[in-house]
């Protein structure tokens, strides 16, 4: 019998994938690879989609994507991993909500499912093909899991709530608008 199952490499691939997709758009965010805006770029637009300010706001985004995505692909710190690319994935979501569901449309499809999927890593754990796994899961243990969920979601319904507040005065006329 092999030491791994079709668990641990469903598990290996969803990381992979996930982290993936989520360390590039972290890439795009801090650097500009890929066709990204690089922190200044991406700062500028944080700030007129109501994220403020701006360049911090591109910091936080891009550390938690590319950072969780990296981490959730080597499967280390895994819980803090999976929490901070679903964070950085609802404050996504929350840009896109008005447009409805579908990715087509504009919607916040994309990032929910990206979210949703590291948010599953945190709970499922990374499997037996990770660094938590060879490392004894030091930083992958039953408690973290919680806490870096709950951490995670405090911090961004205040976020969310701060720009969706900063949204709502702008379209009363309260205050600058955010669009040029």
């Amino acid at each position: 019998m092999n030491c791994y199952d079709r668990r641990d490499l469903g598990l290996l691939l969803l990381r992979l994938g996930t982290g993936g997709v989520l360390a590039a758009h972290g890439a795009q965010k801090l650097l500009g690879w890929f066709g990204g805006g690089g922190i200044e770029g991406t700062g500028q637009a944080m700030e007129a989609m109501g994220y403020a300010p701006g360049r911090a706001s591109a910091t936080a985004a891009g550390l938690a994507e590319a950072g969780g995505g990296a981490l959730l692909a080597l499967g280390l710190a895994t819980p803090a991993a999976g929490a901070a690319a679903a964070g950085a994935m609802a404050g996504a979501a929350a840009v896109h909500a008005p447009n409805g569901f579908f990715a087509q449309a504009g919607g916040y499809e994309y990032a929910v499912s990206l979210g949703l999927t590291a948010a599953g890593l945190a709970v499922s754990g990374p499997g037996r093909l990770s660094l938590d796994h060879a490392l004894g899961h030091a930083v992958n243990r039953n408690w973290m899991v919680p806490a870096a969920l709950a951490a995670t979601a405090a911090a961004t319904a205040v976020v969310v709530g701060a720009r969706n507040k900063r949204v709502r005065k702008a379209a009363e006329g309260q205050q600058e608008p955010l669009f040029d």
